[in-house]
C-alpha cells in the first residue's frame, strides 16, 4: 500500500503563508483523487481540498481563494499552498489518496499553527 509523508507545517503569523507537501512512496499517476483534510483541537476531521488525476480541484468554502492544491505526478507529490492564514486554520493537516473501493490511505499529519 502507498505510504504518504507530509511536510511543510509549522508556526506562522496570521496573514502568512505555508506550503504543505505530501510525498507518496510510489507513483500517484493512477490514483484518481488526492487531497487534504485537517483536524483542529476538539473538532472532527474536515475536508480541505482535493485534486483529481485530470486536474479538477475542489475546496471547502472557508479556504476558497486562499488555498491552492496541486499535484506533480513526476515527483509523486501533492502540494497545498496556503495563503492569508488565520488562527482558524490551525490544525493538523492530513494528506490522503483515494485507493478506490471506498478506501483511503492517510499520512501521519503535519501541524499548522497560526498565531494572531
Amino acid at each position: 500500500q502507498v505510504q504518504l509523508v507530509e511536510s511543510g507545517g509549522g508556526l506562522v503569523q496570521a496573514g502568512g503563508s505555508l506550503r504543505l507537501s505530501c510525498a507518496a512512496s510510489g507513483s500517484i499517476r493512477n490514483y484518481k483523487n488526492m487531497g487534504w483534510y485537517r483536524q483542529a483541537p476538539g473538532k472532527q476531521r474536515e475536508f480541505v481540498a482535493t485534486i483529481s488525476s485530470s486536474g479538477y480541484t475542489d475546496y471547502t468554502d472557508s479556504v476558497k481563494g486562499r488555498f491552492t492544491i496541486a499535484r506533480d505526478n513526476g515527483k509523486n507529490t501533492v502540494y497545498l499552498q496556503m495563503n492569508s492564514l488565520s488562527p482558524e486554520d490551525t490544525a493538523i493537516y492530513y494528506c490522503y489518496v483515494d485507493l478506490g473501493w471506498g478506501r483511503n490511505a492517510w499520512g501521519q499529519g503535519t501541524q499548522v499553527t497560526v498565531s494572531s
